[in-house]
């Protein structure tokens, strides 16, 4: 079998961002002003059935910002899951507050059964605000991660939010053009349902910017504090803005215009994308149905996920090698693979924080392998790589 190299999550461009990019440098438009600023939020914001977006130099970025406009400070707690991408918890520390980490469940989401019972054994309600009896400390807000695009329960996430008026930012950074097929939220993507919520355009999402992220809110106060936050908070009126008028401590965080003209481009091609990434999917799916101790972890029903990542459950008995093993046989061969994110609760940082009957992710962790999942991959390339498992 002739050696192949297959990136794990490669960008795929195409000549029209040429134009765009051409446009920006002739203008003189390459930094925080420009038309593709306002026409990719615009755009973003259609596609996912909102009136506004307000865009942003990353994902983090967006969460930081959201996190504000929320009311989180150093007085607060905030829920988030322990198997996730690091970017999702540090922006709890930007503010001065404290992660309180919870398992998950089968979709690789947040464990809303054990959120339901932290809150009921671990608290107590005053009425108004959520207390955490170990720290003392008020619990704010949950951020709800959409892992590899599938999506959590938000119809119970919501419930539970509303009866301890909790606020709630959906980590949509992984999951757009994700969306519900049934249920309460039928109709709506991913990140439309919360307070607020993000997207991120980095080089291994399904659409790229290079970096950048995307806030929406159907609170349109919110997002016009979040324009105004990633602005430096710098004051509009002409006036003001010819004297440099700063009205608080904001962030120089607004996307830029060159990243935007890649991203008026990117989602138009979003539900090809799509199609593509679940194509691909279902290509390994029965490419390793036979296969002993392997299984791909399945998107959830009642929703159409983007199928961005695709996840090996190795079982290392059953299949005779350990996912580790696996792993590096594969990239040995020229196949970029990795295993999910080490839980956050383990990293130096937050060694400290407050973490609650983790346990699932503990064995996800030992056990995904992330293969393959590029936009430009072929289903040739997918039995390819398949083949490769197969041949331990």
């Amino acid at each position: 079998m002739e050696k192949k190299q297959i990136q794990l999550s490669l960008p795929n461009l195409d000549t029209e961002i040429v134009d765009n990019l051409r446009e920006c440098i002739e203008t003189g438009w390459v930094s925080t002003g420009g038309r593709f600023i306002s026409e990719f939020e615009q755009k973003i914001a259609k596609y996912v059935g909102v009136k506004d977006a307000v865009s942003a130099q990353s994902g983090t970025a967006g969460l930081h910002v959201a996190l504000r406009i929320l009311g989180v400070s150093s007085e607060d707690e905030v829920i988030v899951p322990t198997l996730t991408f690091v970017a999702a918890v540090n922006p709890i520390k930007y503010l001065g507050a404290e992660p309180v980490f919870m398992d998950c469940d089968d979709s690789l989401c947040l464990d809303v059964n054990k959120l339901e019972k932290f809150f009921l054994e671990e608290c107590k309600f005053d009425g108004q605000n959520l207390i955490n009896k170990e720290s003392g400390k008020t619990i704010k807000a949950i951020i709800v991660v959409h892992i590899f695009g599938n999506l959590a329960n938000m119809e119970r996430i919501m419930d539970i939010a509303g009866k301890y008026h909790l606020k709630v930012l959906e980590d949509a950074t992984e999951a757009l053009g994700s969306y519900f097929t049934s249920g309460k939220y039928k109709g709506h993507f991913s990140g439309t349902i919360a307070d607020m919520g993000v997207y991120s355009f980095n080089a291994n999402k399904i659409i790229t910017t290079g970096g950048g992220g995307m806030i929406v809110s159907r609170d349109q106060a919110y997002l016009d504090e979040a324009r105004y936050l990633t602005i430096t908070a710098k004051e509009t009126t002409p006036e003001e803005a010819l004297f440099f008028v700063h009205g608080e401590v904001g962030y120089n965080y607004r996307m830029l215009n060159l990243q935007a003209a890649l991203g008026v481009s990117q989602i138009d091609q979003l539900e090809t994308f799509i199609n593509t990434k679940i194509t691909n999917y279902n290509v390994y799916k029965e490419e390793l149905k036979e296969v002993q101790g392997i299984y791909i972890l399945p998107f959830k029903e009642g929703a159409r996920a983007n199928h961005w990542f695709y996840s090996l459950y190795i079982d290392n008995e059953r299949f005779g090698e350990s996912r580790d093993e696996l792993m590096h046989r594969l990239i040995d061969s020229g196949i970029q693979c990795r295993p999910i994110w080490k839980l956050i609760h383990t990293l130096k940082p937050y060694l400290r924080s407050q973490n609650y009957e983790i346990e699932k992710a503990i064995d996800y962790a030992d056990h995904i392998l992330n293969v393959p999942c590029s936009t430009n991959l072929t289903s040739q390339e997918v039995r390819y790589i398949c083949e490769l498992i197969k041949n331990k």
